[in-house]
């Protein structure tokens, strides 16, 4: 049997919860609006916000993320699941607009078993994607190739939100 090792992702995954002091990242962030520079929030609605993704898979990759800290979507209230997907559709324009993509990813991990670094706060991920933009270096060299960095994609979106 072959392993593909990606120890890149244990930062990730260790960065959501702190098992000590049993904080959510996104609660933080939510709860904090003074510091959206800082935590590259994009915008902020009623009920969610977006965000972008401290460990993109490419650049733009942003999420939407409700205040409320539910883990499931049963769970949450069509008021917030109705904004998330606003949100979301509002998303996918303005990373249109920024960087012309010719598709995106929209997807969601729920629970940890299917992924999700952040199982008990739901959100959402939306990627724009090109055709080749991915290469051999994320597969064999553990790297991700991302030609733009958080603070210039940060004040890019931002515009067009």
């Amino acid at each position: 049997m072959d392993r593909l090792w990606s120890p890149w992702r244990a930062k990730y995954t260790a960065s959501g919860v702190d098992a000590q002091r049993d904080r959510c990242v996104f609660c933080e962030i939510g709860r904090d609006p003074g510091h959206d520079d800082e935590n590259f929030v994009l915008f902020r609605g009623e009920r969610c916000f977006v965000v972008l993704n401290l460990f993109p898979y490419i650049t733009g990759h942003l999420m939407v993320i409700p205040y409320d800290h539910v883990g499931d979507l049963a769970s949450t209230d069509k008021p917030t699941t109705d904004e998330m997907m606003d949100l979301i559709k509002r998303s996918e324009t303005a990373l249109q607009n920024a960087y012309q993509p010719s598709g995106f990813n929209v997807g969601m991990n729920l629970g940890a078993s299917a992924g999700a670094g952040i199982a008990d706060h739901i959100h959402a991920h939306l990627l724009p994607r090109w055709g080749g933009d991915t290469n051999f270096m994320t597969t064999v060299a553990e790297t991700r190739v991302l030609p733009e960095d958080l603070q210039t994609t940060h004040q890019r979106l931002r515009q067009t939100f």
